[in-house]
């Protein structure tokens, strides 16, 4: 058994989707008494939730006065633990998947589970990940960063140079920021504009990606630096014209299909190339690794690294393991080993 701190909430856009997973990981670490859990709260404004009830006051609405972090995470004598033997970050979006809550915790000298603030960061801001990806010759869609300066400066200009790469249809997304928050689909120059304000106001960086039609598969990912990856799934729209935010966690907007109905060399390669994106990031812990399958073609694009992927029982990631044979608990449990181990080996 170990003590768990579990941290959720946050000042992130996805501050909602980030309760929903700490109250499956919450449950599941203490069924059975497999472990302690000691639950902390961030609310939307930065304060820190230590004493009470945090998922109640959050869900409610009613946090009341923040604590001081230094009680909940302290700081580790040499050979000894904190107060918690492991941190469970469980926050999507940025300030908690983007290496800044990693780097808190380093500093404290507490393991925690996930990556590391170099694969946290990279794996957050789309386009330092997509420059990653085409650094180590991973096949991605073509794709243009922007930044909003310029778009205030000229849009027309802008605009050109999307027209020009990656053209229409495009998609268009904030570079930091998760769950398809703030992301639209452009099919022409007035479509292009509106969809850029939009992102501009989640993010200073937006990407531009080219629309390919596709088929979606994902497969987690699990490990250190040997990762393991799992049977491929499928995601298969109901309603939407792509995986936005109310397909994602609306009633019905999405099914998962596993393993996917796919050739075998196409599993075979994004067995591959998910290893490779993982290993490329310096991720660890866990991840889940998107792909396209162009339907025309066959061929087939890395879209992203999630460091954090949604956590409930019944998300992405530990639906894909459960198909391969690690229950929901026991993904958790392994988690925790890796974090303590990748705590022992980095001193």
């Amino acid at each position: 058994m170990a003590r768990v701190m579990v941290i959720f909430g946050g000042r992130s856009g996805e501050h909602e989707v980030s309760l929903a997973s700490a109250r499956a990981v919450m449950e599941a670490l203490e069924s059975g008494g497999r472990h302690e859990v000691l639950p902390v709260g961030i609310t939307r404004e930065g304060r820190w939730l230590l004493s009470g009830d945090p998922m109640r006051a959050l869900t409610d609405g009613n946090a009341g006065p923040g604590g001081e972090l230094s009680s909940a995470v302290g700081s580790s004598l040499p050979g000894t633990l904190g107060p918690a033997d492991v941190v469970f970050p469980v926050m999507h979006g940025p300030y908690g998947e983007d290496g800044k809550m990693q780097g808190l915790l380093e500093m404290a000298g507490i393991p925690y589970v996930g990556s590391g603030v170099l694969g946290s960061a990279v794996g957050m801001d789309k386009v330092t990940m997509k420059k990653v990806f085409a650094h180590h010759g991973l096949p991605q869609v073509r794709w243009r960063g922007l930044v909003r300066r310029d778009w205030e400066q000229d849009r027309e200009a802008v605009i050109r140079a999307v027209e020009s790469e990656p053209g229409y249809p495009c998609f268009v997304k904030p570079s930091n920021l998760g769950s398809s928050v703030g992301i639209n689909r452009a099919d022409d120059e007035e479509g292009l504009a509106a969809a850029l304000d939009e992102a501009f106001r989640y993010d200073r960086r937006v990407i531009v990606e080219q629309f390919v039609d596709a088929r979606e598969v994902e497969v987690s990912v699990l490990g250190n630096d040997h990762p393991e990856v799992s049977l491929p799934g499928e995601v298969v729209l109901s309603g939407g014209a792509f995986y936005d935010y109310e397909a994602k966690y609306g009633e019905g907007g999405m099914r998962l299909v596993v393993p996917a109905e796919i050739p075998e060399e196409a599993a075979g390669e994004i067995e591959r190339i998910a290893r490779e994106a993982f290993t490329a990031v310096d991720a660890a812990g866990m991840s889940r690794i998107d792909f396209f399958l162009e339907r025309s073609t066959g061929k087939l694009f890395l879209n992203e690294i999630n460091t954090i992927p949604g956590f409930t029982a019944t998300s992405v990631y530990a639906k894909l393991w459960e198909a391969s044979g690690l229950p929901y608990p026991d993904l958790l449990d392994r988690l925790i080993s890796l974090a303590l181990e990748r705590h022992a080996e980095n001193g």
